[in-house]
């Protein structure tokens, strides 16, 4: 009958939150009904029913059966019991998802609409959990004359005891086993390497082709031609798509020697066994590096963008080199992309072209100019003739306006002959060749000038693949940290990793503040900053499973993990509320504080375990789908999953030791056989 009112709870509670994600003009995403996870939403109802069952079956207990009145009212008893740590649990858990608000960016897009679904779903599970939960519980469950667990708690409590007597009678090496993993978990953390934000599978790949500055559109679609016929020949591809040059709705400004190759691939089922899209992407980086011709990337069509608009480069990580010389900002930027090519998991390493355009430059000599009568402003009359066309008059059509521009139909063909024989008519009418008073020639120059921050900008590009960002960028920073630059010169490091350090920036000042409203709540339960200090050491404790879990499964930490870690630490602390405020109710009975301890150890190993499976379960799909968009959830669920395990095993073992380690003083009998403790 108590999954009765725990099923209740999952059918209301995200009916509550859809509700109101639908009035705040919210959408129902991936990210925000997806992260709805179950087993949080009935941790409160499972702490009020577990205790009010385990009640009722005591009343019953050798006596007739109970009346409705008579369960009502024990009923209302249990749920005042666990009242106190029902109401603190729950808002532990909603203070956790706090810091996630405070995101912004690509990571707060992702992540805020979940924490918002969260915490509306958990003010629906917070009414319903002290009004309908024990209402139901007093119409539908009916003690029985005996109270029995059920085989799995049963088994449970058969290896749970002995280990808990073994736990006590060696609290040292207990506490040091705990101690131990987490020192151990550190080091693994150290080993885990970190990403801003997992990539997303986007299913198909995309290449972006650059060639020399200047080129004619047919050698643009000669060459994209040619790369096309290399890529269709890889199985797995299915169509190859070419674009060059900018659309006619300007969203995406290319000029005619760039082109956006998109790379439509087969069904996963018609690719060769054992074949990846990792492996796809190094065939498709190898058919671009056998044309020549052509420079580029090999990227996803989102991941590409999103890059450009969040960081203004189309590649996971930029070097941004600024200086007041171009050319010298060439130069470093080739010395930056020679040391680069040489870092692992650094590929499509490219420098900005910023030089390569050609110029026809007319220098009008004012000595000369003087002499024939003619002056700077008719060498730019003509100047404007052979660039956009000068303006001399207007045609009239009724109430129509049209300009009459004078324009050269001069081809440029590299001659400057034509050039220079141009007319100019100086003011006593006489016709003057444009080489008799100007300099007239071709020079090479820059073919874009980027500009930001009031300084000229040129970015050294390059993808992260077959490793983590930040291990990547770090080696990279290493390989890179002899390169003097000039005075005036500075280089920043930008892209997906200049997003991951302003997230984790923000993170660890919004955390640590969450975490100092959980300790003062669990003072404000205790009025005991000692034990409140004692359940906070769940959360360190939870990370080592996480940690773990990450590291088994070889997922590197991210924003997403970040997520998980903040998740877990509300569950986690309410297990150990549970059990402590269960302790310190028996020690106002008179119980000695190791005695308190072991029965509220045992008597409250069905909620603890309950708790901690029912949110196991929640993340568990989220854990192994593979589905689009679970390269972002798989890493929030299994440092949640993990972090239940070693938080678990922290509130059965770990805490119980501490507890009446600290306690030793205020005992008032010595502990029994076998599990007195030696002095």
């Amino acid at each position: 009958m108590p999954a009765t009112d725990h099923l209740h709870v999952f059918r209301v509670d995200p009916v509550v939150a859809v509700m109101r994600i639908s009035s705040l003009g919210m959408s129902g995403n991936l990210m925000s009904l997806g992260a709805i996870d179950f087993g949080l939403l009935v941790d409160g109802a499972v702490i009020i029913v577990e205790n009010a069952v385990r009640r009722l079956a005591e009343r019953q207990t050798g006596a007739p059966p109970l009346t409705d009145a008579e369960r009502v009212d024990v009923v209302e008893k249990a749920t005042m019991e666990v009242r106190a740590a029902s109401v603190f649990g729950e808002a532990i858990i909603a203070i956790v998802y706090l810091p996630i608000l405070a995101l912004v960016g690509i990571e707060g897009k992702l992540f805020r609409p979940m924490a918002t679904t969260v915490l509306l779903a958990l003010a629906g599970a917070f009414v319903l959990s002290l009004t309908v939960v024990p209402v139901l519980t007093s119409l539908l469950v009916k003690p029985a004359g005996h109270h029995q667990e059920t085989w799995l708690l049963r088994k449970a409590h058969a290896i749970y005891v002995p280990l808990f007597e073994k736990a006590m009678g060696r609290r040292g090496l207990t506490v040091g086993l705990g101690v131990m993993s987490l020192a151990v978990s550190v080091g693994l953390f150290a080993r885990l390497g970190a990403e801003f934000i997992p990539q997303l599978d986007e299913g198909d790949l995309l290449i972006e082709a650059r060639r020399l500055t200047g080129a004619a559109l047919t050698e643009s679609v000669r060459t994209d031609l040619n790369l096309q016929k290399g890529l269709l020949q890889i199985p797995e591809v299915e169509q190859v798509v070419a674009r060059t040059g900018a659309p006619e709705v300007a969203t995406d400004p290319m000029s005619l020697e760039q082109s956006d190759v998109y790379i439509q691939l087969k069904p996963r089922d018609a690719w060769r066994s054992g074949v990846t899209k990792a492996d796809i992407a190094k065939e498709a980086a190898e058919v671009l590096e056998a044309s020549p011709e052509i420079g580029g990337a090999v990227s996803q069509p989102i991941q590409m963008r999103t890059n450009e608009l969040v960081a203004g480069i189309r590649s996971d990580v930029g070097v941004l080199l600024y200086g007041p010389d171009l050319s010298e900002l060439a130069k470093q930027g080739e010395a930056y992309a020679t040391l680069l090519r040489r870092v692992p998991g650094a590929v499509d390493v490219r420098v900005e072209q910023v030089e390569g355009l050609r110029y026809l430059r007319i220098t009008p000599d004012r000595n000369r100019l003087a002499r024939y009568g003619l002056t700077v402003e008719d060498v730019n009359q003509l100047t404007e003739t052979l660039a956009v066309g000068h303006r001399v008059g207007d045609v009239l059509e009724g109430e129509r306006r049209f300009g009459i521009i004078v324009k050269a139909a001069y081809p440029f063909t590299g001659d400057l002959e034509p050039l220079r024989a141009l007319p100019l008519h100086s003011v006593t009418g006489q016709v003057v060749p444009l080489g008799d008073v100007a300099d007239v020639e071709f020079k090479t120059g820059p073919a874009q000038v980027s500009r930001e921050r009031q300084s000229r900008r040129v970015t050294v590009e390059f993808n992260v693949r077959g490793r983590d960002l930040l291990s990547v960028v770090k080696e990279a920073q290493s390989a890179t940290a002899g390169i003097a630059l000039p005075v005036g010169y500075r280089a920043e490091w930008g892209g997906q990793f200049e997003n991951y350090l302003d997230a984790k920036e923000r993170l660890t000042i919004v955390v640590p503040l969450a975490l100092a409203l959980i300790l003062f709540l669990l003072w404000l339960t205790f009025h005991s900053m000692k034990e409140g200090l004692l359940i906070f050491l769940n959360v360190p404790f939870a990370i080592v499973g996480g940690v773990i879990a990450l590291w088994l499964r070889n997922i590197p930490f991210s924003i997403s993990a970040g997520v998980g870690f903040i998740a877990l630490f509300g569950v986690a602390v309410l297990n150990g509320l549970v059990l402590v405020s269960f302790a310190r109710d028996l020690e106002v009975k008179g119980l000695s504080r190791f005695e308190a301890m072991k029965q509220a150890a045992e008597g409250r190993l069905r909620p603890v375990l309950m708790t901690a499976l029912v949110a196991s379960l929640g993340f568990i799909p989220m854990a192994l789908s593979t589905a689009p968009g679970a390269e972002v959830q798989r890493p929030l669920a299994t440092v949640v999953i993990g972090g239940l395990v070693s938080a678990t095993l922290l509130t059965l073992f770990v805490l119980p030791a501490i507890y009446t380690w600290l306690g030793r003083a205020k005992a008032a009998t010595a502990p029994p056989e076998p599990t007195q403790e030696p002095t």
